[in-house]
């Protein structure tokens, strides 16, 4: 039996803002978004490029901030869920029906570089390595690579990712049927949520299922770590001395950078937490469900700072000012 009958529900970070209309490049999709109102609906993240903030969110809304967010043009009007730059020009951003798109100028004119409506899953994260090779991740173990920049784009299948009751089960299925066998490979992974470069170059990977896992050659292969929590983690961050990761139901785990022992932090709600921010003075900004804003300081001590009721925080970013931006289902915002 597959582990699908006990998995967890929590899809990722954004998945209560699941079923969004897929997009059409037959026409300019902002001519049907809500451009009065993209700044102030759901924002999923934010990213710096140079000077600049680039933010995305529902119906493929980009908003680019230099002195002030302006909402640019996009090819889709499929959600968006995360965006990278490699430096203060090359980025991309992924997002529903396996969506990647990519910019050339910070974020000012998008061109798109992959989707498939039949896939009907969404990529909520990528990461570059340098201007050729990268590698993007989302749903159901969805997995892609490309090594020309993001002009093509081929799906990996991780199966070291696997249950080993899983793995037999897919090896027997595959002997008899091969076309059940690629139906069910397609959801036995667990979602990969979040993946990032660590200083040392290795990459950590987290995701549904208590999923943490590592590699050392740009993600070809990945070894799962030994986790205390089995439910969903959607981010990571690494300070100077320690990786943090964070998820459901306020649910933030800390290790060092062997990941030799794991310790839970005890915050003061069960909110789940989306996302954190390094302050210049070592501290941490947690952010999610139920508005919250939770400061983390150096002794690990947890404090609300702010409470917005009626939305959620999934992402947070700084200016070129300094000055932190938070965005969530009400968009972009600033603490007063």
């Amino acid at each position: 039996m597959s582990f699908r009958t006990l998995r967890n529900v929590a899809v990722i970070s954004v998945s209560c803002f699941f079923g969004v209309a897929s997009a059409n490049a037959q026409f300019d999709p902002l001519s049907v978004q809500l451009q009065p109102l993209a700044q102030s609906s759901l924002v999923v993240d934010i990213a710096k490029a140079g000077d600049k903030l680039v933010a995305v969110g529902e119906r493929g809304h980009v908003l680019v901030k230099q002195q002030q967010w302006q909402q640019v043009s996009t090819p889709v009007i499929a959600q968006l869920t995360k965006v990278f730059f490699l430096d203060d020009m090359q980025g991309w951003a992924v997002g529903h029906d396996a969506t990647i798109i990519h910019t050339q100028d910070g974020g000012l004119t998008w061109a798109l570089q992959f989707q498939s409506h039949e896939i009907e899953k969404p990529l909520l994260d990528i990461l570059f390595f340098d201007d050729k090779n990268g590698i993007a991740v989302g749903a159901y173990g969805l997995f892609y690579r490309t090594e020309d920049g993001g002009q093509n784009w081929q799906e990996e299948f991780h199966e070291e990712l696997l249950f080993e009751e899983d793995i037999g089960y897919l090896a027997d299925l595959k002997a008899e049927d091969e076309a059940l066998y690629l139906s069910e490979r397609a959801a036995l992974l667990p979602h990969f949520n979040r993946i990032i470069q660590l200083a040392d170059n290795s990459l950590l990977m987290v995701g549904e299922l208590g999923l943490v896992a590592t590699s050392i050659d740009n993600g070809k292969t990945f070894s799962a770590q030994d986790f205390v929590y089995d439910g969903s983690m959607f981010n990571a961050i690494e300070t100077d001395s320690n990786i943090f990761l964070m998820g459901l139901r306020g649910h933030v785990f800390v290790t060092d950078k062997q990941f030799s022992q794991w310790s839970e932090i005890e915050l003061p709600v069960k909110s789940t937490i989306h996302n954190a921010f390094i302050n210049p003075d070592g501290s941490l900004y947690l952010v999610g469900n139920a508005g919250m804003i939770i400061q983390l300081n150096n002794e690990l001590e947890a404090k609300v700072i702010a409470r917005r009721q009626g939305e959620n925080i999934v992402t947070v970013a700084s200016d070129n000012q300094g000055e932190l931006w938070f965005a969530g289902t009400k968009g972009l915002f600033q603490l007063k």
